[in-house]
């Protein structure tokens, strides 16, 4: 069972989709749901020790897991598989726009910023297909962003804030030191930022 577990969720871990508790009894260890937590435990231990992957539970009312890449990220590497690259870079782009004006953005806010790196929401982005979609749909599933209305706005308006995968397989000492990379900048010119992320290290 341990090793039919294991093997689900590396398969289903692809997708990034956070994984219910209801999902793995029904398919993996459906006739040994008393040792349900057991099989989870140790299945948990396997993929630490063998891939390197933390088995986290990131919503705790439903029930939900994702895996955590555990291994030393070489600098800046964080993030990412090969073919997700780009993707990861602008999700990388995009945490790091929200960290840095205070940890919450309107919709608006970010596409404003993202039109000026030259991906529009509207068009077809050579790498990145349907931007809007790619941000608002498969970023907010695999839960890297959190995505709120914001209440009485007409027309509608969101906020953007890090979700719960992103607070886990980054931090945002790494974040601020990446912008700071990327300005030229010592981390701490910007004193607030760099006292939070000291703060979460």
């Amino acid at each position: 069972q341990v090793s039919e577990l294991v093997q689900f969720l590396l398969v289903k871990d692809q997708k990034k989709i956070p994984i219910k508790r209801a999902e793995i009894l029904k398919s993996v260890i459906r006739d040994y749901k008393e040792a349900s937590s057991e099989i989870l435990n140790k299945a948990g231990r396997t993929l630490q020790e063998v891939f390197g992957l933390q088995l986290v539970e990131i919503d705790t009312k439903r029930h939900a897991y994702i895996l955590i890449n555990n291994l030393p990220h070489p600098e800046g590497n964080y993030l990412c598989k090969d073919k997700d690259k780009e993707k990861m870079g602008l999700l990388l782009v995009i945490l790091s726009f929200i960290f840095m004006k205070g940890n919450s953005v309107k919709d608006s806010a970010l596409w404003e910023f993202l039109c000026l790196l030259r991906v529009y929401p509207g068009k077809q982005h050579r790498v990145f297909g349907d931007v809007r979609k790619l941000v608002t749909e498969e970023f907010a599933r695999q839960k890297y962003l959190e995505i709120t209305p914001i209440p009485l706005t007409d027309p509608p308006e969101f906020k953007y804030q890090w979700g719960p995968r992103a607070e886990k397989e980054t931090s945002k000492r790494d974040v601020l030191n990446f912008v700071a990379k990327m300005q030229g900048k010592n981390p701490t010119f910007w004193a607030s930022q760099y006292s939070e992320a000291e703060a979460n290290a």
